[in-house]
């Protein structure tokens, strides 16, 4: 069974959307690394703030999208608060459709 690359996981979690903005998690500069070996499957990620309220919703749905790929044998998602997310990370994208 093949293993995901880093690419194919940002896409599966393009589908992950931040619901109190509305836009993926990628395009919001939210993912800062993927790692894979051997099927598992490592993200570094932050929230907009340390007080999100749907933190642990974000999270379940990115351990939920990683799951479904296949050749995923696991999930682990890392909340990292450094370097805090600022809305200078999005995509130029995601600026545009915000209105930023």
């Amino acid at each position: 069974m093949p293993e995901p690359t880093k690419e194919s996981v940002l896409d599966q979690l393009k589908r992950v959307e931040d619901p109190e903005i509305h836009y993926n998690i990628v395009d919001l500069g939210l993912v800062y690394d993927v790692k894979i070996d051997q099927g598992m499957v490592v993200i570094d990620m932050t929230l907009t703030s340390p007080a999100c309220p749907v933190g642990p919703y974000i999270i379940a749905e990115v351990e939920n999208a990683v799951k479904k790929m296949v050749g995923v044998a696991g999930v682990t998602v890392n909340v990292v608060w450094e370097p805090l997310w600022s809305p200078d990370k999005m995509s130029e994208e995601a600026k545009v459709a915000l209105g930023l």
